[in-house]
């Protein structure tokens, strides 16, 4: 964070300083709403949660090295007390922004947001000091948060952005503007909330509504091959980039081809020229994540060859994301729990079928442990069915379908898309898995963990690699 007094950051906020002895003092931390992560010279910002109120920490936080607390009270400890904590976050991140002159890249779509803001991130950090968001941390506390990391030195801030209705993103470009703008998909990710694609294209296109003219550096950066992206270019100002595998495409991925391993080749081609990438991450699907970030990188300078050699050198940075582990028996497992929708869904099974093309060749199996997906309204035994149709028309040798209703409709689709039921199995819970996992792994084998966040199933994968289901 650039250097604040806590005047200034009362200023900023509308807030009135408490217990403050010397107004002068100056945040040199970051800001924090985990008072596990005080450090020193750092705000802490205390939330009032559905579990927890971060006004309960705040003694703790000062004594661990805090110099103040961000609050929406006194509390006994130095302070600057504001009406909203979260709106106060907010317009100290405008200030950073404002401050700084940072280069604001942002980005949303319904799938593959954190992977593509992560391969954004590792592009950009050849070019000049880059910030970006930590997992995915895209939300009105988040999106503050991260942006209260960047510094006079740093030059390209990326941020992810998330919405659950109409009207989040909006607010979020209004807190942090955005000269570039990234829609990377519409999909059926929080189906059940938004009550169709239309309405999510709605939302998702808030982003290039917020983006400067192109007169003052406005760049919306729009999925080619996605019919509603592409769409919104008639609702921006700002100059159009169109990335994907459409010939139209200005940058464009062409020869895609997938490695013995899994993992995507293709060359890419921009304005200035053309470059082969070989990915190290895993599944077809990453090849338009990969073309997102190289066209965010070329409007931003970099030379065609700069980003090939930035991609082919760029991994996973988030966790539980088609995290691809060898045991020492020969298994591999691949954990992608974090969160699952149709599109992801699909995505991560054919990386599993193109990991396992070798491994089945020298007898080892495929396996998808699967739980539900969330969110997804009245498509939801749809959807599930679909799932469960397609892991068996890949080939994939077992499904397991971990938990309920949702799991039971996984297991039945694949169980009617089979000939003799051989393909799919239905267990209760996480502990389940691990058991019939535990009891049939050979070496060769690849096991595929995804589910909703809400179904817990890292705790499969985390098993698997450690010998006990945590919690148990």
């Amino acid at each position: 964070m650039i250097p604040l007094s806590l005047a200034e950051i009362a200023d900023i906020t509308g807030g009135q300083l408490h217990d403050i002895p010397d107004p002068s003092a100056t945040v040199t931390g970051p800001v924090v709403f985990d008072s596990r992560q005080v450090a020193a010279g750092s705000l802490f910002a205390a939330f009032v949660g559905e579990h927890v109120d971060g006004h309960d920490y705040a003694r703790a936080a000062v004594s661990a090295g805090a110099l103040a607390v961000l609050a929406a009270r006194p509390v006994g400890v130095p302070a600057v007390v504001v009406d909203d904590v979260v709106a106060a976050l907010g317009a100290l991140a405008g200030a950073v922004v404002a401050r700084t002159g940072v280069d604001v890249v942002a980005l949303t779509g319904s799938a593959g947001k954190t992977s593509t803001k992560d391969l954004i991130a590792q592009v950009l950090q050849h070019h000049a000091p880059t910030v970006w968001t930590p997992g995915n941390l895209n939300n009105e506390i988040g999106l503050p948060i991260t942006t209260l990391r960047a510094t006079e030195e740093t030059r390209h801030l990326v941020l992810e952005m998330g919405a659950r209705g109409i009207g989040h993103i909006r607010y979020l470009t209004g807190l942090t503007p955005p000269r570039i703008g990234l829609v990377l998909n519409v999909g059926t990710a929080h189906i059940g909330e938004f009550g169709g694609r239309e309405a999510i294209a709605e939302a998702k296109g808030e982003l290039v509504e917020a983006l400067p003219g192109e007169a003052d550096g406005g760049v919306a950066v729009l999925n080619a091959d996605d019919l509603l992206v592409r769409a919104m270019s008639a609702r921006t100002k700002a100059r159009t980039v169109l990335f994907g595998e459409a010939e139209d495409a200005d940058v464009r991925a062409t020869d895609v081809r997938m490695t013995p391993q899994g993992q995507p080749s293709f060359t890419l081609h921009t304005p200035t020229g053309c470059s082969d990438v070989t990915l190290r991450l895993y599944g077809e699907h990453h090849v338009s994540n990969a073309l997102a970030a190289a066209a965010v990188a070329h409007v931003l300078g970099m030379s065609v060859d700069e980003i090939a050699t930035a991609l082919s050198a760029a991994g996973t940075l988030s966790r539980w994301r088609m995290e691809v582990t060898e045991r020492a028996d020969g298994v591999t497992v691949v954990n992608d729990a974090y969160n699952a929708n149709p599109e992801s869904m699909r995505a991560a099974l054919r990386a599993l079928a193109a990991m396992g093309g070798a491994a089945q060749a020298n007898g080892g199996r495929t396996w998808a442990v699967l739980g539900p997906m969330a969110e997804l309204g009245d498509d939801s035994l749809a959807e599930h069915d679909a799932v469960g149709r397609l892991v068996v028309r890949l080939n994939v040798s077992k499904l397991v379908a971990v938990g309920g209703r949702e799991a039971s409709w996984l297991q039945l689709g694949a169980y009617n898309e089979g000939s003799w039921g051989e393909e799919s199995v239905l267990v209760s819970d996480a502990q389940a898995a691990v058991d019939l996992l535990r009891s049939e792994l050979r070496p060769g084998d690849v096991v595929l963990v995804k589910a909703s966040r809400s179904a817990g199933l890292e705790r499969v994968a985390q098993a698997l690699l450690e010998g006990e289901v945590a919690g148990r």
